[in-house]
């Protein structure tokens, strides 16, 4: 696996865990975090925040790291 790939799943991977947690505590509310769980809705949402996470954040924030390396 190439560098650019561990860099991005780590990166984005964390953004997309982190954004979870959130997720989880704004709706809590409407429906407790066990029901929230067990909803084929959560799981869907942390694919998508994974998915943004991985391959949008992570590729921004590799490119911003290429930058910076670069004007040193």
């Amino acid at each position: 696996m190439s560098e650019r790939w561990k860099y991005q799943i780590k990166n984005g991977g964390l953004w997309g865990i982190i954004m979870i947690v959130p997720m989880v505590l704004f709706r809590i509310n409407e429906k407790t975090i066990s029901e929230q769980i067990s909803s084929p809705k959560f799981y869907l949402r942390v694919l998508v925040y994974l998915a943004i996470g991985i391959f949008l954040i992570g590729y921004i924030n590799w490119k911003a790291k290429v930058k910076s390396e670069s004007t040193k």
